[in-house]
């Protein structure tokens, strides 16, 4: 089921609730290579009114997307627990995956996820759209040329701000819809891209808490990591610091800092002009949640587009996703048990 280079690419989007104005614009860009075949959700009145792609076909039957033998990849927007089911029938039916983030719930189901898409022979993407980002990619690409040297130390920040009425909707920051708190639905995109640039640490100590909010997980997490060549590194991460601030990632080489801040990439070096990449970007800091661009979303999406017809990994393959995951599971036990835990 290879595309060929003059046609589009068909997809399904499965799900058409909070995630997916980002992926319906992102579609609309790229019209000009993929075409929306058909848009699966429960309530076909709520699903139409979402402002769909144009051509597209509205069902509430899954079957209908699995039959069709035309659609040849799925974007998976719907909440996190229901991916695994809906990504066993896709893999199963041929069809190639985008899944928003997380993979799912929890490691082992992610895992599963990652396995079946690998069993079945198809592709899995994951929206981690902080990689793709014209900061992070010439960031990656210094870092794959050894131009900074090796890494001594590294911190990631997330504070943002949640008002306590984010945390009433029904759902918000449970483990049984969420899957966690601030680690696992806020700050997975950060920890995903400190994580793609510097590898994955060996040694994890973790604390977590609930601070401010009314929920039921934390919605503040501090890590110390210790990666195996002796590289240090912390996070932070709360919802609870008002007004909500640009995530901060800095980078200590040996030959100089990079600091990825808002989107925006900044590398000083001795003896040379600092460089500059990307512009700060809005990051739904604050109290606005879809207050960003679509580009990251945008950029994610060609990809997965080109990887399946160059029959090539994705930037944001499933398996690779599964780093940040261990990293949110180690924090947390790491809180529980009051031991450091080895990955």
């Amino acid at each position: 089921m290879h595309q060929q280079h003059n046609q589009r690419l068909r997809v399904a989007v499965i799900g058409a609730g909070v995630a997916s104005p980002p992926h319906f614009k992102s579609l609309h860009d790229l019209r000009d290579e993929v075409e929306v075949a058909w848009v699966w959700g429960r309530d076909a009145q709520r699903v139409a009114a979402a402002g769909l792609p144009v051509g597209a076909t509205v069902t509430t039957r899954l079957d209908d997307v699995l039959a069709d033998a035309s659609v040849q990849a799925a974007l998976v927007l719907t909440p996190p627990q229901t991916h695994l089911h809906i990504v066993e029938q896709l893999a199963a039916a041929g069809k190639h995956v985008l899944v928003e983030k997380p993979l799912e719930l929890t490691l082992a189901q992610s895992e599963q996820l990652v396995a079946t898409c690998e069993r079945h022979g198809v592709q899995l993407a994951v929206m981690l759209q902080h990689r793709a980002s014209p900061a992070a990619l010439h960031l990656s690409s210094m870092l794959q040329a050894g131009e900074l040297g090796e890494l001594l130390s590294a911190s990631a920040s997330i504070r943002w701000w949640r008002p306590q009425s984010y945390y009433d909707q029904p759902g918000r920051g449970t483990l049984a819809r969420d899957g966690g708190g601030v680690l696992m639905t806020q700050a997975i995109h950060t920890l995903d891209l400190l994580l793609h640039l510097a590898g994955a640490p060996a040694r994890v100590t973790g604390l977590v808490g609930t601070r401010l909010h009314r929920m039921e997980t934390e919605d503040t997490a501090g890590a110390l990591l210790q990666w195996a060549d002796g590289a240090v590194g912390v996070v932070d991460a709360t919802t609870a610091a008002y007004p909500g601030y640009p995530e901060r990632i800095a980078l200590n080489f040996a030959r100089g800092t990079a600091t990825l801040e808002a989107g925006a990439l900044r590398v000083e070096r001795p003896g040379a002009e600092p460089l500059l990449v990307g512009q700060p970007q809005a990051s739904g800091s604050g109290a606005n949640l879809m207050g960003f661009d679509h580009a990251g979303h945008r950029a994610v999406l060609q990809d997965f587009v080109q990887a399946i017809a160059q029959q090539r990994a994705p930037l944001t393959a499933g398996r690779s996703a599964l780093a940040a995951h261990r990293l949110i599971d180690a924090i947390v036990r790491s809180s529980r048990t009051g031991a450091a835990v080895t990955l």
